[in-house]
């Protein structure tokens, strides 16, 4: 997922703004390069107040996981592809906002909780945990517009809305981490205008179950 739009929180509000500097260090340095002080420097806070809110910066990967979750659904919600009427429409129109938000240097744009899953999926299960709650809940808010699609165009797959949302996301994903490997994102771009090529392709060629393939 992408950058969400920055909140400004009051100078009291540690919590909110280690949760912040965590969003931004972890994706420009990595969860495992990320140090408590580099978290505090880039907050303007001090460590005592880092261990007020967070035990461990276990603690406050999981709490970030959680924020960007938060944050992230509020960026969607209001996204204009819900506007359109057809819902394969609002599908086509997830996957351009998608790459109209592919903009800046990686570290802005690629997705915190897909990094940390990378680093830390077997020496950090909480934080796993956290960033797979995120990433499958964002692909569920995917499910009934495909599923929708599905119904109006009489689908009848041996695919399912879950399985293609989450595919959604899996591309996304490998997009991001072709933009890291080049520094850019034009290998970003190419992989989402893939997804929705592929896309076109499956609702224009599915069959439903049972109609016999005419050959061409």
């Amino acid at each position: 997922m992408p950058r969400p739009a920055k909140h400004h929180p009051e100078r009291g509000d540690a919590r909110t703004r280690l949760l912040e500097a965590a969003r931004d260090v972890i994706r420009a340095k990595g969860f495992a390069a990320t140090s408590v002080d580099d978290l505090c420097k880039a907050a303007g806070v001090t460590k005592g107040a880092f261990f007020h809110h967070f035990e461990t910066k276990e603690a406050l990967g999981v709490a970030a996981a959680a924020y960007w979750a938060e944050t992230t659904s509020a960026f969607f919600e209001n996204a204009p592809y819900h506007r359109l009427e057809d819902p394969l429409d609002r599908l086509f129109g997830y996957v351009d906002f998608r790459k109209a938000i592919i903009d800046g240097d990686p570290a802005e744009f690629t997705c915190l909780v897909g990094t940390m899953t990378q680093e830390v999926y077997g020496s950090h299960p909480a934080i796993r945990d956290a960033c797979a709650s995120s990433i499958f809940g964002h692909a569920a808010t995917l499910e009934p517009d495909i599923a929708a699609a599905m119904a109006a165009r009489g689908i009848a797959a041996d695919w399912t809305p879950a399985s293609l949302a989450r595919h959604t996301q899996a591309v996304l994903q490998g997009a991001f981490i072709l933009a890291k490997a080049t520094g850019g994102r034009e290998d970003a771009l190419d992989s989402v205008d893939h997804l929705k090529r592929y896309l076109t392709l499956l609702f224009s060629q599915t069959r439903s179950k049972g109609t016999p393939h005419d050959g061409r």
